[in-house]
């Protein structure tokens, strides 16, 4: 114990200057002594000078040890953590328009990592990804807040079972943590969606790309292509302002989805159930042409090591797409890899036109929705790509 009052764990001077910095995240590499500290301890953090620089959360699992959780030392966390839901429902309050379905809590970018916790309406759909956050006493603070701050008809949680194994945590199963409703509509936009809260990938949509399905409809016209198109997110919001839309995805319990979503606002779309790299080799040979295309793909690159491959992947897909696309057309070509930079992912589209000789003006470079906030010290916040072109 330190002087705080809290196990300490000390960290080396690369650790220390990488917190002084802003970064709220300490290695394992780092980490030169953290004696009997148990897992998902609350912790206070010393340089190599015995130098005080914070209170943080210890995994003694994760290659993340240490995720700051303050710079001073914290004598009431649940206390805090109440403060920083209350923070974080506040924050979207404020930024978060025309939805009902939106992110609460973004883990670092909220400042209370290894938490996620989503909204569906009236359901909220909570994520634990790491030690500190699946405590029980944690678990029953967070519960009871997002319970009497937003009183929802049922908090679910998703669990990923790889988290879980790579934290060294208990094996769980998803489940209703408050509440009895498991199913939802909502709106993005002015476009309805089915929400089931135990299926789908994520916690069941793709929120991040909230504000860009608004900012691709508005570009977009005439036939319209949406690859990767899970449960219809682009393919809705584009039917509005094109004569025919069709959506590819891989997965049939996406496409059955995007059917019942494309009934609840009252839109025909064609659903195309394909290998996305398959169908646009086909289609692009085949001489198959469209106004606009939109290309919404799964993290290509998660880790650095899959980098190369993923910007081989990334310049395929807009190779053929552009290939595709009618003079005048727009390509809403996006990446949600973190590993794949901004400039990555515009050098590999840039790329892809001067193979394909032609030229492309940038009409908006999009992040993410507001609502999954980027901590501007901590760039693993920021991992989103939405690009909206012209194409001639």
């Amino acid at each position: 114990m330190d002087s705080h009052g809290l196990p300490v764990v000390k960290v080396s001077r690369r650790g220390a200057n990488r917190l002084t910095d802003g970064h709220v995240w300490v290695y394992r590499s780092d980490i030169l002594a953290a004696d009997g500290v148990p897992p998902g301890a609350l912790v206070g953090v010393i340089d190599d000078r015995e130098k005080f620089l914070g209170a943080a959360l210890y995994s003694t699992a994760s290659q993340i040890a240490i995720r700051m959780i303050a710079k001073d030392a914290v004598k009431d966390l649940d206390g805090l953590l109440r403060k920083r839901l209350q923070e974080a429902i506040a924050y979207r309050e404020r930024v978060v328009r025309g939805t009902d379905a939106y992110r609460i809590v973004f883990s670092e970018a909220d400042f209370l990592p290894g938490l996620i916790v989503d909204r569906y309406n009236d359901l909220l759909s909570l994520q634990v990804l790491t030690q500190a956050m699946d405590v029980e006493a944690v678990r029953e603070v967070i519960v009871s807040e997002l319970t009497e701050r937003l009183r929802p008809a049922a908090i679910s949680e998703r669990v990923d079972p790889r988290v879980r194994e790579l934290e060294q945590l208990p094996a769980r199963s998803s489940g209703l943590l408050q509440g009895e409703k498991t199913s939802a509509v909502f709106s993005m936009n002015g476009v309805r969606f089915h929400y089931e809260a135990f299926e789908g990938q994520k916690t069941g949509a793709f929120l991040d790309q909230r504000e860009n399905y608004a900012a691709a409809a508005e570009y977009a016209r005439g036939e319209a292509l949406d690859v990767f198109c899970y449960h219809g997110g682009f393919a809705l919001h584009l039917a509005s302002h094109c004569a025919k839309v069709t959506g590819v995805d891989s997965s049939r319990p996406a496409l059955e989805v995007a059917d019942r979503n494309a009934a609840l606002n009252g839109r025909e779309i064609e659903w195309i159930e394909a290998n996305a790299f398959d169908l646009l080799r086909d289609y692009a040979g085949a001489g198959q042409r469209y106004d606009t295309i939109v290309l919404d793909p799964p993290a290509f690159a998660k880790s650095k090591s899959n980098l190369e491959t993923a910007l081989r992947g990334y310049k395929e897909l807009n190779l053929r797409a552009l290939k595709m696309l009618r003079p005048g057309g727009i390509l809403v070509t996006c990446s949600c890899s973190y590993h794949v930079s901004p400039a990555d992912f515009l050098e590999v589209v840039s790329q892809a036109a001067r193979d394909m000789h032609r030229n492309l003006r940038i009409v908006e470079n999009r992040t993410q929705a507001k609502d999954h906030p980027v901590l501007l010290a901590v760039p693993e916040t920021a991992y989103l790509k939405c690009l909206i072109l012209a194409v001639s």
